[in-house]
């Protein structure tokens, strides 16, 4: 090899070393710098402190005006160093007059606005309204943004009871159905300086029950025991938050019907009021209703007036009649004067008849006929007749035919009516219904004589039978006392064996 050959591999192998050694230095070096950066505690700068938030109120209302009771207000927040999450607010009352102070507990709210009903109960009222925001760090403003201003005094509503009415007798039974929900309540209130915004009820000593009704059921749970005396109480609270401090009450009494007996009648039928001519006396029509209907519990209304509801939840089915004629309005048959302690013996799931000379025309005694009877009234909603007629006074009705294969034909007892004057043998002021609702049956149709100038009523129905889920009824527009006896009986057979009797 060449010197100079030499020469240029002993300075590669030079070069090669000390990039060997340098790059020893350099892992040496960094070991030492990582040895020293763990073994070394390094310090920086403290965070910033946290800075509170800010509120402020808006400039409505003005700082001490003289206000009512409830008053809008509105506010904003802010936070240099974060964000607001949320606000508290709370108020001071000062009862000018009386002397003493309320303060109001601190209160969590998201809104920035609020409608607040301050308590107002002095002649005059100095109210401190504060605010303040809470930043993302749960700080709150030291110094809560501040409103003052004046309340005069609010007026407590005053609330009653509309029915049931005091000491009033109620059928009751264990369950609710389609015809009884329960104790009817409607509620009826005032305040004179705002309005009411809740009703509550409470039954004896238990909880209340608020909403916005003021017409509503008590189910029978609300009752323990469910039979017996109750009180219901009530109350209200208008839009100043003012609660009624007295409130109103009624103590009712509640009975479930037993039903242990089958029939009572009811004999509304005044004897001296039929038409001249017809002799017969009250044991003469208790004989007669009692000989078809197969029982001897009666009632006299004209002596004992209306049944109890003690009395009428003992028996099954109540078939009243009152067979007498009536000419003016003021002399009309008095069940429309007790028809809601019948709806409420039918309501618990007692059953129905009623028939008598313009018996319908009762409820409306000074109404012209033919009538529409709306929802709401008994012959609508309890009889599911729509429209009731009556027949002209002229005498025409000499029996009526009967419907289906259950119900016979039957005749006016002419001998009964012979002598009676204008009568002489037929009836007249027959009660029918042109138009009827759904569950019902026609049983009986009307029926005169093929001559008979008032061929129009013919075949009209003037016996009606309405199947209910709850109860069943019958509604007859003519006086069977005047229907004859052996007919009679199989009226009332029918009408019984149709009823489950």
């Amino acid at each position: 090899m060449s010197m100079a050959n030499r020469k240029k591999e002993s300075d590669r192998k030079m070069i090669m070393k000390k990039m060997i050694l340098n790059r020893r230095l350099i892992r040496i070096g960094l070991i030492g710098l990582s040895l020293y950066i763990s073994t070394c505690d390094f310090t920086t700068a403290p965070e910033s402190p946290n800075q509170p938030p800010n509120t402020t109120l808006a400039n409505i209302p003005v700082d001490d005006d003289t206000l009512f009771a409830l008053v809008t207000l509105h506010w904003d927040g802010e936070d240099e160093d974060g964000y607001i999450t949320g606000y508290q607010y709370r108020y001071i009352t000062h009862h000018l007059q009386v002397g003493d102070s309320v303060v109001q507990e601190w209160k969590n709210i998201d809104e920035t606005s609020l409608e607040l009903s301050f308590e107002s109960s002095d002649v005059l009222n100095y109210q401190k309204f504060q605010v303040r925001s809470v930043d993302n760090l749960y700080e709150v403003d030291p110094t809560p943004a501040q409103k003052c201003f004046y309340t005069t005094q609010s007026v407590f509503p005053i609330t009653e009871i509309v029915s049931p009415e005091a000491n009033g007798k109620f059928f009751v039974i264990e369950q609710v159905t389609d015809w009884w929900q329960g104790i009817y309540l409607n509620i009826t209130g005032k305040d004179k300086d705002g309005e009411i915004t809740e009703y509550a009820w409470a039954v004896d000593s238990g909880e209340w029950h608020w909403s916005a009704d003021t017409a509503i059921y008590i189910e029978p749970q609300n009752f323990d025991p469910l039979e017996g005396e109750h009180v219901i109480k009530v109350t209200s609270r208008d839009n100043t938050n003012l609660i009624d401090p007295v409130g109103d009450s009624v103590k009712v009494t509640l009975l479930k019907p037993s039903f242990s007996k089958n029939i009572l009648i009811i004999d509304e039928t005044n004897e001296k009021s039929f038409p001249f001519g017809v002799s017969a006396t009250d044991a003469d029509v208790d004989s007669f209703y009692a000989e078809i209907f197969g029982t001897n519990e009666s009632w006299d209304f004209a002596k004992q007036g209306m049944p109890s509801k003690e009395v009428l939840g003992q028996y099954r089915l109540i078939v009243w009649h009152s067979d007498n004629s009536y000419s003016s309005a003021s002399d009309y048959h008095k069940l429309p004067d007790h028809i809601s302690d019948i709806k409420d013996y039918m309501n618990v799931g007692g059953d129905f008849i009623m028939s008598g000379w313009r018996i319908l025309k009762s409820f409306a005694p000074s109404d012209a006929f033919p009538k529409t009877f709306t929802e709401g009234s008994f012959i609508h909603d309890y009889l599911h007749i729509n429209v009731a007629d009556e027949t002209p006074l002229s005498p025409d009705f000499i029996g009526a035919n009967g419907v289906g294969e259950v119900f016979d034909d039957i005749k006016v007892d002419s001998v009964k009516l012979a002598s009676a004057f204008p009568y002489l043998g037929k009836l007249a002021q027959i009660n029918i219904m042109p138009e009827r609702a759904g569950f019902t049956d026609v049983i009986y149709s009307y029926k005169n004589l093929n001559d008979s100038q008032y061929w129009s009523y013919r075949g009209k129905a003037c016996g009606l039978r309405y199947y209910g889920t709850s109860f069943d009824v019958v509604a007859l527009g003519f006086p069977i006392y005047f229907i004859q006896k052996e007919d009679a009986k199989k009226l009332a057979v029918s009408l019984l064996n149709s009823m489950g009797y």
